[in-house]
């Protein structure tokens, strides 16, 4: 497996539509990508290491899929309506990271396992 990452960098006077990005373009995104895409998560900034500081990164999405071959075969025939979209929602220039996927725990209410009495 793995991840494509989309981070939008922060930058001061930066404008970012996270109501248009979540109900408009990550659904045309999904829809888009169709089976290729295994699934998503959207991350927004909250701040950098210290409390209250201006995070690095305004947002940030990931896109779990197969192989770095199944998503350029999904993503190269419909990239420019995708990325046609971005400024409907941001002015900041998307960076792109493809990643393998070495560690994935999702820890789900209610499941045993090793981290159950976890502290």
């Amino acid at each position: 497996m793995i991840t494509v990452s989309v981070t939008y960098p922060q930058r001061p006077g930066a404008h970012f539509d996270f109501d248009y990005y979540l109900r408009q373009h990550m659904p045309m995104v999904q829809q888009l990508l169709g089976h290729a895409l295994k699934g998503v998560r959207v991350d927004r900034g909250l701040s950098g290491a210290e409390a209250g500081s201006t995070p690095g990164f305004v947002a940030q999405a990931t896109l779990l899929c197969d192989s770095v071959q199944t998503f350029q075969q999904a993503f190269g025939p419909v990239a420019a309506r995708i990325m046609g979209d971005v400024p409907n929602y941001t002015d900041i220039q998307p960076l792109f990271q493809y990643s393998e996927v070495a560690l994935c725990d999702e820890r789900l209410p209610g499941v045993s396992g090793w981290y159950a009495n976890a502290q």
